[in-house]
């Protein structure tokens, strides 16, 4: 069974910076997306950025030119560094593996991202 762990949220100000890492316990097949999505409360999830085995990467209008995913298939980690933020960015962020070839869909447990003064 495979377990993605994460890490790296918390109180931002306004403008400020966070890196979210998400590291997957367990085998991950090497055909794969990695992505991060997230929940406001009350609101619907939605994805943020996902990054594809081979480095083909999409974004979200609201984040494209702030937020960054990366991906190290070495050590099953892909990582989201959040700059500008903003307090619409507040959210728990999530975590997702989803299989290509072989299929399988994993989430994290989720982490809280603040933004506030």
């Amino acid at each position: 069974q495979v377990q993605l762990v994460e890490s790296g949220g918390g109180l931002v100000q306004p403008g400020g910076s966070l890196r979210l890492s998400c590291a997957a316990s367990g085998r991950i097949f090497s055909t794969n997306i990695m992505g991060w999505y997230r929940q406001a409360p009350g609101k619907q999830r939605e994805l943020v950025a996902e990054i594809i085995s081979g480095g083909s990467t999409n974004y979200a209008d609201s984040v494209k030119g702030r937020f960054t995913i990366s991906r190290d298939n070495a050590k099953n980690t892909v990582y989201l560094q959040m700059n500008s933020l903003k307090p619409e960015d507040t959210a728990v962020y999530y975590c997702r593996a989803r299989g290509l070839a072989i299929a399988y869909n994993y989430w994290g447990q989720g982490t809280q991202v603040t933004v506030s003064s």
